[in-house]
């Protein structure tokens, strides 16, 4: 009797193979397959927004990243520099100022025109009460004189004490157009001193701006992708220092046959395996349909 085992054998494997092929024909019929695809992702290009030497580089190709972890580090000690004397100048226009606090010599300097002007205001009552005094020791003194009963050189010290009360009446009112133009200067300087305050602050805070950009940190978890510069380099504002890849934006480009294309619409889901993570099976769905066509 014949051995009929490899007869046995090749029908078993052509029953099989008929099997297999029907199987995938079938779901061929119902299912779009394509092994002409690769993940895609959008590159972050990560620049400084100054002029400044790279002092450190601390990413390297292809490592992983968080949100937040430093890349690059320029030198900064320029705008150390600018900030401490920002910082004086700020000390310095509270100091002329004042604040909630403590009164600035501005505000002192006001006071003190304010107070000498309420002085001349008290110089004024006195001359012109004495100026009343010698006029009307002066009328007194005339008609006693057209009388006769005085003598010429008592008509002349009232005269005299007359122009004098009223020379210092004259003065004392120019002391006080003096000290109210001094008032009028010190608030003026006061307020013009808040003012410088306000825009001492201001390049303070612009500075200090600049110098958190000296440290360059990574937007979003990812992937360095290409490094583009070294320490000791000069980099320029926005001059890119290396790519970042994020981790959780990204996509599958998939290559199907026009023929095929039919057969596929928004929405559909997708299963897929990508050759790093071996038969790990990953689910999506169809996001767009490009409307041109490759060669």
């Amino acid at each position: 009797m014949a051995n009929k085992t490899p007869v046995i054998i090749v029908s078993l494997v052509a029953i099989s193979s008929a099997v297999w092929g029907g199987n995938k024909y079938l779901y061929a019929r119902h299912h779009v397959v394509t092994d002409n695809a690769q993940v895609d992702g959008p590159l972050i290009p990560i620049a400084s927004k100054l002029q400044a030497f790279v002092t450190e580089v601390r990413a390297i190709e292809n490592q992983p990243v968080k949100a937040g972890d430093t890349l690059l580090v320029l030198d900064a000690r320029d705008l150390d520099a600018k900030i401490a004397q920002a910082e004086a100048d700020v000390e310095a226009t509270l100091a002329m100022a004042g604040n909630g606090k403590h009164a600035g010599q501005l505000k002192a300097q006001l006071d003190a025109a304010e107070a000498m002007a309420a002085g001349t205001e008290a110089t004024i009552a006195s001359a012109q009460a004495a100026l009343r005094k010698a006029t009307a020791d002066l009328e007194r003194v005339r008609g006693l004189a057209a009388k006769q009963i005085v003598p010429a050189q008592q008509l002349d010290a009232s005269q005299a004490a007359f122009d004098g009360a009223k020379a210092a009446l004259d003065a004392a009112q120019r002391q006080r157009a003096s000290a109210t133009a001094q008032v009028a200067a010190a608030a003026a300087a006061l307020d013009g001193a808040d003012a410088k305050v306000a825009a001492a602050r201001a390049v303070l805070g612009n500075l200090r701006v600049q110098r958190a950009w000296a440290v360059v940190t990574a937007p979003v978890d990812g992937v360095v992708a290409r490094r583009m510069l070294e320490p000791g380099a000069l980099t320029q504002p926005g001059q890119t220092a290396m790519m970042l890849v994020p981790s959780q934006d990204c996509w599958i480009t998939a290559n199907i046959k026009e023929t095929r294309l039919g057969n596929v619409a928004v929405g559909d889901s997708v299963r897929f395996t990508v050759d790093g993570y071996g038969r790990h099976e990953f689910h999506g769905a169809v996001e767009s349909l490009s409307p041109a066509t490759g060669a």
